[in-house]
C-alpha cells in the first residue's frame, strides 16, 4: 500500500521538533475533540501540528477536496506549525506493517514530545482502529532496527514520544486530566466551523445529495458545548476537554507546578 501524503501547512522550521503532534483518523476529529487545547498550546507558544490519517473520502457530505481545504483553513485559525494528510483509506485504517510505517516516518519526522490520538473506543469504527495503529507506530518509532527514510532519502533516526494521550470522541471514559480551554473557547469554534460541510455552519447551504448526519445538525453542536461545560465544571472552569493519559502512572519532580491550577471546593 500506497499512502498518498500531501502536506497542507509547510513546517517553516523543519529541523525544530514538534512540541506537540495530533494524530486524527479523519480531517476535523482534533478540532471537534481537542480544538480548544491546541488553541491553548499554541497560544502559549508551543510548536503544534496535525497529521490526518484519511482524507474522510467516505463522509456522507463534502468531497475529500473539500474536507482538505477546510482543514488548511481550520490550520490558519489555530496557528498550527504544521498539518498534513497521509492519504490512508477511509474505512480501511488496520494496524498493519504498511500504515504503521507510514505513521512512523511522521513520528520521526516531526518528533513531538507529546501525542494526542484518537480515543480507545468510539462508535466509529476507524477511530478506535487509528488509535491501536498509532500506538502500535509510536512504539515501533523507537525502534532502531525498523528503517524509514524521508523524502529525500535519508534516514530517518528513532524516536519515541515521551507522553500519549486520549482525547475523548462520542463514547466517555474517566478521563486523567481536563484541560481548561475557556480562554480560547471562541477561537475553538471557528475552527471547528471551518468544517462547514462536516459540522452546523448557518452559512452552509448543503447539495441535494448531502443528507444530515449525526454531527451536522444543530443539535449537535449544542451537544458539543453542553459536554466540555460538563467537563469544565468538574475542574471550577466554564469550558474543558477531556483526556486519557496512556501507559500511566507519569513521573513528577516539581508537585506544586503540576498542581498549579486551583481547582475550586465543589
Amino acid at each position: 500500500m500506497e499512502s498518498r501524503r500531501l502536506v497542507l501547512l509547510e513546517d517553516p522550521e523543519p529541523e525544530r521538533p514538534l512540541d506537540v503532534l495530533a494524530l486524527a483518523a479523519h480531517p476535523d476529529d482534533v478540532e471537534l475533540c481537542a480544538g480548544g487545547t491546541v488553541c491553548l498550546l499554541v497560544r502559549q507558544g508551543y510548536r503544534v501540528g496535525i497529521v490526518d490519517l484519511t482524507q474522510g473520502e467516505l463522509g456522507s457530505r463534502g468531497t475529500p477536496e473539500g474536507r482538505l481545504q477546510e482543514a488548511t483553513e481550520a490550520a490558519r485559525i489555530i496557528g498550527l506549525a504544521v498539518r498534513e494528510n497521509l492519504g490512508l483509506p477511509d474505512g480501511g485504517l488496520a494496524d498493519t506493517a504498511e500504515q504503521r510505517l507510514a505513521v512512523i516516518r511522521v513520528i520521526r519526522r516531526y518528533r513531538p514530545h507529546i501525542v494526542l490520538i484518537n480515543a480507545p473506543e468510539c462508535r466509529h469504527p476507524d477511530h478506535s482502529a487509528a488509535a491501536q495503529l498509532a500506538t502500535s507506530a509510536i512504539f515501533f518509532a523507537g525502534l532502531r532496527r525498523i528503517e524509514t527514510f524521508d523524502e529525500q532519502g535519508n534516514p530517518q533516526q528513532p524516536w519515541r514520544p515521551h507522553h500519549v494521550l486520549h482525547y475523548m470522541q462520542a463514547v466517555p471514559f474517566d478521563p486523567t486530566l481536563v484541560v481548561d480551554v475557556t480562554e480560547v473557547w471562541p477561537q475553538r469554534l471557528e475552527a471547528l466551523q471551518a468544517f462547514r460541510s462536516q459540522f452546523y455552519n448557518p452559512d452552509y447551504v448543503p447539495s441535494e445529495d448531502e443528507p444530515e448526519t449525526f454531527v451536522s445538525n444543530p443539535t449537535f453542536f449544542q451537544w458539543i458545548e453542553a459536554r466540555a461545560r460538563t467537563y469544565g465544571y468538574q475542574i471550577g472552569a466554564v469550558y474543558g476537554e477531556p483526556f486519557l493519559y496512556r501507559h500511566g502512572p507519569f513521573g513528577v519532580r516539581d508537585l506544586m507546578a503540576v498542581l498549579q491550577y486551583e481547582k475550586p471546593y465543589r
